[in-house]
């Protein structure tokens, strides 16, 4: 590691003692203080009861409960460290695994297969100490209705904005407007603990409201400042029953001076639409009307081909699940190299998401990718910090 942290709380969870010393000796070696232990996932949760633990270290096939369970318990803390899987199972069952920790909001660092060895490991925890984990992670304890109507009365809604940049010549060519939570009481609280919430008691319309008017009043500003990009706001499913949605839309960001055509509308494909009907007429009049219409994380949901051949999208976001990994692994690159083909094959812009790394940024540049967003560019940030990053990522300060 450039930098030891004898500060850093392990927890080891293996039902082999051996791997146990094993790992244990690589953090020795790492200077990192000794870690807790726990034979199964039972017992890793009550040791997490007693101690504060930055990062668990986790097989999974044990007896008991084994790891796979372990993370959904996890899942359901507010407290949860950051993961890291390590299992003698086949790759295409860890990296699995993986993802199904990553769907339950959790933080998986990454995965080491067995038997651990030191540089994937250190790796990984560098990653750990040099994130986003050096700050607070909003908890994901689900907000109840009332807590939702509470917060949108008090202005709970703020936004943060991530940057997303043309891979021809490196310009910006738009920002994604994610929501953050920040609870009277509770806190920063996980979107993941926000939205499913809003969408099941009839609060969604609400939320996105709120979402798009802060939004364009950020984009006007910009606007008046010279800044000419388009502003991605994602939208629900649960919002497209509403016919006069285009007319808020078109409304609501002339108010602001942001002409339609330098939006862009994100829908993610999370199930397939019951009734078309609706949705259908809504975002083919958001098209008419100049707004852009993004198919976001693209290739996780079940309704894919369908929402291509229905809906009138102009871009595609390829999730960050078919780009982590396919520097190096051949059939997560297939799944690219078939994600942007198809892309382009439609004539949408393609846009690579969750672009971490030097490496991931040539592939997805040389597979055709026209726009990256991610960590490589930057992460989300407020909006009174875009106008500094522009001018670094354009080289404008001394």
């Amino acid at each position: 590691m450039t930098a030891h942290h004898p500060n850093l709380k392990t927890l080891i969870v293996d039902d082999n003692q051996f791997m146990i010393s094993l790992t244990k000796n690589i953090l020795k070696k790492l200077e990192i203080a000794p870690p807790l232990e726990a034979c199964d996932g039972a017992t890793a949760l009550q040791r997490l009861d007693g101690a504060a633990v930055d990062v668990v270290v986790c097989d999974l096939n044990m007896p008991g409960m084994d790891g796979i369970e372990f993370l959904r318990h996890l899942a359901n803390r507010d407290k949860r460290p950051a993961v890291i899987l390590s299992s003698g199972e086949a790759k295409g069952v860890l990296e699995t695994a993986a993802r199904l920790g990553r769907a339950h909001g959790l933080r998986i660092l990454g995965t080491v297969p067995k038997p651990m060895t030191r540089e994937p490991l250190e790796a990984l925890l560098e990653k750990l100490v040099t994130g986003e984990e050096a700050t607070p992670r909003p908890t994901s304890a689900r907000l109840t209705p009332e807590e939702i109507r509470r917060g949108l009365q008090g202005d709970a809604v703020e936004l943060v904005f991530q940057p997303k940049v043309s891979v021809s010549d490196r310009e910006v060519v738009g920002v994604e407007t994610l929501l953050r939570w920040n609870d009277p009481v509770r806190g920063p609280i996980s979107p993941n603990a926000v939205v499913p919430v809003a969408e099941e008691c009839g609060l969604i319309n609400d939320l996105t409201e709120a979402v798009f008017r802060k939004a364009m009043v950020q984009c006007g500003a910009w606007r008046a400042e010279g800044l000419d990009f388009k502003v991605a706001v994602n939208v629900s499913l649960d919002n497209l029953d509403q016919l006069d949605f285009p007319e808020f839309i078109v409304a609501t960001a002339e108010a602001a001076g942001v002409d339609p055509s330098s939006l862009m509308l994100e829908v993610t494909e999370s199930r397939l639409m019951d009734d078309i009907t609706a949705p259908l007429e809504i975002l083919t009049r958001l098209r008419m009307k100049g707004v852009g219409l993004s198919i976001d994380d693209y290739g996780t949901g079940a309704s894919t081909m369908q929402q291509l051949k229905r809906i009138p999208f102009t871009e595609l976001m390829i999730d960050r699940e078919f780009v982590a990994g396919a520097t190096d692994d051949d059939e997560a690159r297939t799944m690219l190299i078939s994600a942007v083909r198809l892309g382009k094959d439609l004539d949408l812009t393609v846009v690579a998401e969750g672009v971490e790394t030097e490496a991931e940024w040539d592939l997805v540049a040389s597979l055709g990718v026209d726009v990256v967003q991610g960590y490589y560019v930057a992460k989300p940030m407020p909006a009174e910090a875009l106008q500094g990053w522009l001018h670094d990522w354009r080289g404008e300060r001394n």
